[in-house]
This record gives structure tokens, sequence and C-alpha cells, in this order.
């Protein structure tokens, strides 16, 4: 049985852009999609008024904000599976928790009460520097979410970061028909001479990308890929080149025992400044040997 596709709603102007990103995503790999609402309102049901003996306030909105996403994701697309259901915990623990029965975890990239100027709001940074599963911040300007560019961006990290993100990366272009444009930045490292020719960085960065895409490439035959070698900061070049992609994808690594945020500086840059979509897709590692 194929594990659904969970999406955190809220309510808000910025959770419907993630709505309809995920009912076609769902389209597109034949899922079932899950709508989940993560609230708190028995913790404040005295200080709300009660519609009804039965029917707290705090239930009702709550109950409202699903059936309203519903029938938003109905109305995009009625042949997608559409479940719901309303959790009792705060939304990032509600989300993470789904998370372990979901093919990925989706959000809006700004939600309730957000400031005017926060690039992302709490849960969707939390969620994805936090989760198990891949998770992807629906944002960006609208050729971006409507997939008009039919390429995916793909920031080749090390092995240690990014075998799964390229399985996800790979998996994504198929389903898509379009191209992968998987990008390896190198910069010269400032203890280098300046004799050392460019041309050695780049080849040794085409060489770590042939590695990293390795076997993985095998199982998905019919995928164009472009592979490119570009010198500067990762998370400025990814930014740069989000802007003709549909999706961007990035691994991050996750440590067992390890609970905290685990998200590295190339993906919490493209969270807030990415022009199209966010895939933050997990390698999870073992327990790390104490010092």
């Amino acid at each position: 049985m194929e594990l659904p596709l969970v999406v955190g709603v809220d309510g808000s102007e910025g959770s419907l852009p993630a709505v309809d990103w995920a009912v076609d995503e769902a389209a597109r790999h034949g899922l079932p999609l899950r709508l989940v609402h993560g609230s708190l309102w028995e913790r404040y049901e005295g200080r709300t008024p009660s519609i009804g003996p039965d029917r707290p306030a705090g239930r009702v909105s709550a109950d409202h904000i699903v059936a309203s996403a519903a029938e938003r994701a109905g109305r995009r697309n009625p042949d997608v599976k559409v479940s719901t259901d309303v959790l009792l915990a705060d939304a990032t623990d509600a989300l993470l928790r789904e998370g372990n029965n979901a093919t990925a975890l989706i959000t809006g990239s700004l939600g309730r009460g957000g400031l005017k100027g926060l690039l992302l709001g709490s849960v969707g940074l939390a969620v994805a520097a936090r989760a198990h599963c891949p998770v992807i911040v629906v944002r960006g300007d609208r050729a971006g979410l409507a997939g008009t560019h039919r390429r995916i961006l793909l920031g080749a990290g090390s092995p240690a970061t990014g075998e799964e993100a390229v399985r996800f990366a790979l998996r994504e272009t198929e389903a898509r028909g379009g191209v992968l444009d998987v990008v390896r930045a190198w910069r010269r490292a400032a203890h280098e001479a300046a004799e050392t020719p460019d041309r050695d960085h780049e080849e040794r960065a085409r060489t770590e990308l042939d590695d990293l895409l390795g076997a993985a490439m095998a199982d998905h035959p019919g995928v164009r890929v472009h592979r490119t070698a570009v010198e500067g900061p990762a998370r400025k070049v990814l930014v740069h080149r989000s802007a003709a992609a549909d999706l961007v994808v990035v691994g991050a690594r996750r440590r067992q025992g390890h609970f905290g945020l685990q998200l590295g500086m190339v993906a919490h840059t493209l969270l807030h400044h990415a022009a199209c979509p966010v895939a933050v897709v997990p390698q999870h590692v073992g327990r790390e040997p104490l010092p």
C-alpha cells in the first residue's frame, strides 16, 4: 500500500498553494492525499464559546479548516483520493508524527499569524529540519508553482547527505517528464595557490557528481540528466538557478539519536529564498561515536 502525501493545513492564505500543489503531486504519482490540521483547541476550550452542548468553537473551527481544504482539493482534481483529520497536538508535533507514515510532508511557506517579511514560518522550518521523510515547502513565484519550466534542480551534496536526494529527484523528474538539472558547486580553498587551474576543480566536482549519481541512474534510464559544475557558494548558485526550476531538491543529514534541528546552510537558505518549491530529503546515518 502506498503511503499518502500529508499536507499540513491551517486555514491561512499561505496554505492554499500548498494544497493545490499537493493535489497535482498526488495525481502525478498516483498517491492518496491526507490533509491534517494540528490544534490544541481542547487546551483553550474553557476560554472560547461553545456552539451547542457538544461543539466547542475550537473544534468547529478546526473541522472547518480541513473540510474547506478537502473541498478545494476535490475541485482541483476529483480523481485524487482525499482524507482529513484534526489532530490534538501542536502543528509541528502533529506533522512530525504524521511523517512516520507518509511518502512526504507538504507545507506552505507561511502559516497563520505570519509576520510580513518573515520568509518561512516556524512550523515549516521545524518540520523540514526534523522530519524523517522528505519535506516539501511550497513557495516561489507563479511559474515555479505552476510547474511550467519542466525542470527539476538537484543540489548535489556528498554521499553522506545526498544519496536519497538523488533518488527522490530522479523519481520526481521521471513522473514529470522533464529534465533533471544536477549542480555541484565548488570553491577554491583560501589556502590554495592562485595558480591551481580552475579545470582541476571542475574535473574533481564532475567526478564527485558521477560518484553521487552512480547506480541510481540505472533505475531511471529514461530520465534526461544535465550535469553542471559551477564555481561559487552552493546556496547562492542554487537560489539563482531555482528561478528556472519547478522544484529544487537538497539532502539533509539526519543523525540517529539527535533531536535538534538538522538542516544545513544550503537548505536553510533555499527554504527562505528559492523561487520554486523546495524538497528537503533526509539521509539517515547511524549514531555518531562519542569523542
